[in-house]
C-alpha cells in the first residue's frame, strides 16, 4: 500500500540538530542507532514486533516537498544551503530490524539504523511512532487471544481508537497478534484483515418488532447470520425471537450455521442460559460471540466460569490497551564512524542504571533448546562477532556476572535481518496471512512460564563477553 509522505511528522528538534550537522560538516557521517524497549507492556514477559511494514514504505516515501521547505524558510533558523539538501533528500542507509510477529524483550535492539547523521536523526520520530504503536497493540491482543483458550477474538475497536490510523493500523497490529479479524473495513480493504459485522441495537429497534428485525435479516443474509439478542431482554425476547427465526428462514434452506450475540449483562450466566435454549431447539451449530468492554482478566473469568462463548468481539481494551497505554521505545545513538571508518562505540549514562545503553553496532541471536526446541535466551553480541552452535558456549546475566549457563546443545539464530541496503529496501515483507502464523509459531517457542500474566518468569537477554567488556570501559571512562 502507498503511504502519503509523512516527513514532516518529525519532532521539530530534529531540525535544528540536522541543521547543525550540516552546517558542521557530520551530514556524511555514518552513525548507529538502535531502536528497543525498557519495559513490556502489563508487566508482561514478552512483546511482539509489529509495524515494520509501515516503517519499510514511510523510508521509502521520504522526501521533502515545496511547502515543507517553504515551511521550515518561514522559521528563520535555518541554513539556506541545509534546505536546500532537505531539496534534495533520500534515505542512503541500512536498516536493520526483527521480523513482525517475533517475540521480542527489553533491551535487544528490534531495530538498528546506519545511515548519514541527518538521515537517522530525520527518521527517528515515525520509526518510534509506529513500532511503539503497533507492537503495543500486537502485545495486548495477544495476551488477550491468549486468555481465550483458542476461542476465536475478534478486533471491534475502530469507534474508541484514538485517531483513523490508530484505528487501521491497530487492527492490522491486532491480528498479528492473533485475532482473527476485525470490524474496521479500511483495514481489509489496505491489509486483508478479514473484516466482518452484521447489525447494531438500531438495527433492531428500526422495525416494528424485534422478530421483524431478525427475520428480514436472516432473509438477507442467509449464510451465517449473527443476530444481536440483548437489545430488550436477552432471554425472554431476544433469544427466543432468534431461535424463532433461525427454524422459519434458515433451517427449510438446509443452513444451520448461525450465531447470536451477547452485549450486555451476566455474559457467564446469560452464554449459560442461552447455550441451553439453542441446545433444546436443536440449534446445536449456533454460537455464541460476546463483546462489551472486555479484556484478557473479564475473558479468563469467564472461561473459568465456564461461559458457553465461542468467540469474543474486543474493543476499547483492546484497540488503546487501556491497562498499559504506552509503549516505551526508545531510539538511541550507538556508534558512530569516525573518518577512517572504524565504528566508535558510543554509550549514554544515566544515575537510573536502567536508562544505561548497551553501546555498538550488534547483532541479536536467540537461542534455543534442541530437546525441547523452546527459547533458551537472547544474546547481544558485536556485529562482527559470529556465534558457531557447533560449539559450547557460555552465556551470563549482564545485571550479575556470576549467574552462568552453558549452551552445548542449541541452536542460533541470527534476530536482526536487513530490510535497507544503501537506500535500497531488500526485504520482501511477507502477507499479513504469513505474518500472523509465524507470530503463533514463535509464541509456542515459548516457555510456559514466560507467557503468565503475573509474575512471569524473567527472559535473559545476555550480553556477549566483548560487548560486556566495551560497555564496561566506556562507563568506567564516563564516571571518571
Amino acid at each position: 500500500m502507498k503511504k502519503e509522505n509523512m516527513a514532516m511528522l518529525c519532532d521539530f528538534y530534529e531540525f535544528t540538530m540536522s541543521n547543525g550537522y550540516f552546517k558542521n560538516g557530520f551530514y556524511k557521517k555514518n552513525v548507529y542507532f538502535d531502536v528497543f524497549f525498557r519495559k513490556v507492556p502489563d508487566n508482561g514477559g514478552f512483546a511482539i514486533m509489529a509495524g515494520l511494514e509501515q516503517a519499510i514504505e514511510y523510508i521509502r516515501e521520504l522526501h521533502f516537498e515545496d511547502e515543507d521547505i517553504e515551511y521550515l524558510k518561514s522559521k528563520g533558523i535555518f541554513d539556506e544551503q541545509f534546505l536546500e539538501y532537505l531539496r534534495n533528500f533520500k534515505f542512503s542507509g541500512d536498516v536493520y530490524a526483527i521480523p513482525e510477529g517475533t517475540p521480542i524483550f527489553p533491551n535487544e535492539p528490534v531495530m538498528t539504523i546506519k545511515a548519514p547523521a541527518i538521515e537517522a536523526q530525520l527518521v527517528e520520530t515515525f520509526l518510534l511512532l509506529t513500532i511503539n504503536h503497533q507492537t503495543l497493540i500486537a502485545t495486548k491482543a495477544n495476551r488477550i487471544v491468549r486468555a481465550a483458550q483458542g476461542r476465536a477474538v475478534l478486533e471491534f475497536g475502530s469507534r474508541r481508537a484514538q485517531g483513523a490510523n490508530a484505528a487501521v493500523d491497530g487492527a492490522r497490529a491486532a491480528y498479528i497478534g492473533g485475532c482473527k479479524g476485525t470490524a474496521c473495513t479500511l483495514t481489509d480493504e489496505l491489509y486483508g484483515v478479514p473484516a466482518g459485522g452484521t447489525m447494531a441495537h438500531s438495527w433492531v429497534q428500526m422495525f416494528n418488532s424485534e422478530y421483524d428485525a431478525f427475520k428480514t435479516y436472516c432473509e438477507m443474509y442467509p449464510d451465517n447470520p449473527t443476530l444481536l439478542v440483548d437489545t430488550y431482554n436477552t432471554l425472554k425476547s431476544g433469544v427466543p425471537n432468534a431461535i424463532k427465526v433461525f427454524k422459519e428462514v434458515l433451517l427449510p434452506q438446509g443452513k444451520t450455521k448461525c450465531a447470536i450475540r451477547l452485549d450486555s449483562g451476566d455474559i457467564s450466566y446469560l452464554s449459560k442460559k442461552a447455550r441451553k435454549m439453542l441446545d433444546d431447539a436443536g440449534l446445536t451449530e449456533c454460537t455464541i460471540t460476546a463483546s462489551n468492554a472486555l479484556d484478557e482478566y473479564l475473558i479468563r473469568d469467564l472461561m473459568m466460569q465456564g461461559a458457553q462463548v465461542d468467540t469474543f468481539g474486543v474493543g476499547e481494551r483492546l484497540i488503546t490497551s487501556s491497562s498499559s497505554p504506552v509503549f516505551g521505545g526508545v531510539y538511541k545513538l550507538v556508534a558512530v564512524e569516525n573518518d577512517g571508518g572504524e565504528i566508535v562505540p558510543k554509550i549514554k549514562v544515566s544515575e537510573n542504571t536502567t536508562k544505561i545503553t548497551n553501546p555498538h553496532f550488534k547483532k541479536v541471536y536467540r537461542y534455543f533448546d534442541k530437546d525441547s526446541g523452546k527459547a533458551i535466551a537472547d544474546e547481544l553480541c558485536i556485529y562482527d562477532e559470529v556465534v558457531d552452535d557447533s560449539k559450547p558456549r557460555t552465556i551470563f546475566d549482564p545485571n550479575a556476572v556470576w549467574k552462568t549457563k552453558m549452551l552445548d546443545n542449541y541452536t542460533a539464530k541470527e534476530l536482526l535481518v536487513p530490510i535497507f541496503k544503501n537506500g535500497k529496501c531488500v526485504y520482501e515483507s511477507p502477507s499479513i496471512e504469513e505474518i500472523a502464523t509465524y507470530c503463533r509459531e514463535q509464541i509456542d517457542l515459548l516457555w510456559d512460564e514466560v507467557k503468565r500474566f503475573e509474575n512471569p518468569h524473567n527472559y535473559y537477554v545476555d550480553l556477549s563477553k566483548k560487548l560486556y567488556d566495551i560497555k564496561a570501559l566506556l562507563l568506567n571512562i564516563y564516571e571518571k
